[in-house]
């Protein structure tokens, strides 16, 4: 199976491409903007490095959320493009997934039998928070829910939560996993296309309310043509 993979939702631009578990060709750049220019650019040179072309591949696996406004919607675009070019399925992809799969395996014993937040930076004083299976939440800094049990924190929030959570006397451990790669967003995307994992619809996942509301008194009429 070869799944392209695209993540633009945090401060890193990415794409790889996955055979059959496999990294075939992927390229990344740090950084927060221009990932409407960087992102497509990428996608084409992975392709080439692995000698392929987009009609090659099986699914185009992209992360949707949460995180960047721009990233997130540059990397949306270019995936359901390439996707609807070649006839196939765009798989969506959570960040919380994605950094899930980076801490798999047998590289990252500071997991354990913890259960994995994943605490994305949303400005303000606030995190977007994904507690194990639980649903994904909007939490403030300084009212942070009290886990459970044993706790391994991942994302580019990660040191302030861990740091706030340990003052309070939580079993907290620190991971590595900041920000998302392409290559765990592909393999993601390959379980969900092979239907290992539930379909996720690859659009963009807001967490906040929008911040723009209606005036008091509705819209203005338009303007008489006459």
């Amino acid at each position: 199976m070869l799944i392209m993979g695209l993540d633009a939702s945090l401060a890193r631009c990415s794409a790889a491409i996955l055979a059959g578990g496999v990294v075939r060709a992927e390229a990344c750049e740090e950084g927060g903007r221009g990932y409407a220019t960087v992102l497509p650019s990428m996608a084409r040179d992975v392709l080439r490095a692995a000698g392929l072309t987009a009609t090659s591949l099986d699914g185009v696996a992209v992360t949707v959320g949460p995180g960047s406004f721009t990233g997130l919607r540059a990397g949306l675009a270019l995936a359901h493009g390439i996707a609807v070019a070649v006839g196939r399925p765009v798989l969506g992809v959570r960040v919380a997934e994605a950094l899930a799969e980076s801490l798999s395996g047998t590289g990252t014993p500071e997991r354990g039998g913890r259960t994995l937040w994943v605490a994305i930076d949303s400005r303000r004083g606030r995190v977007f928070l994904q507690r194990g299976e639980a649903a994904l939440e909007s939490a403030a800094l300084d009212a942070l829910p009290h886990p459970d049990g044993p706790v391994a924190v991942a994302g580019d929030a990660a040191i302030e939560v861990a740091d706030r959570l340990t003052a309070r006397g939580a079993d907290v451990v620190l991971t590595d996993a900041r920000l998302p790669l392409a290559r765990h967003v592909a393999a993601v995307g390959a379980r969900r296309l092979a239907g290992g994992l539930a379909p996720l619809p690859a659009q963009p996942l807001y967490v906040d309310p929008p911040e723009a509301r209606l005036p008091a008194g509705g819209l203005r009429p338009p303007p008489d043509a006459g």
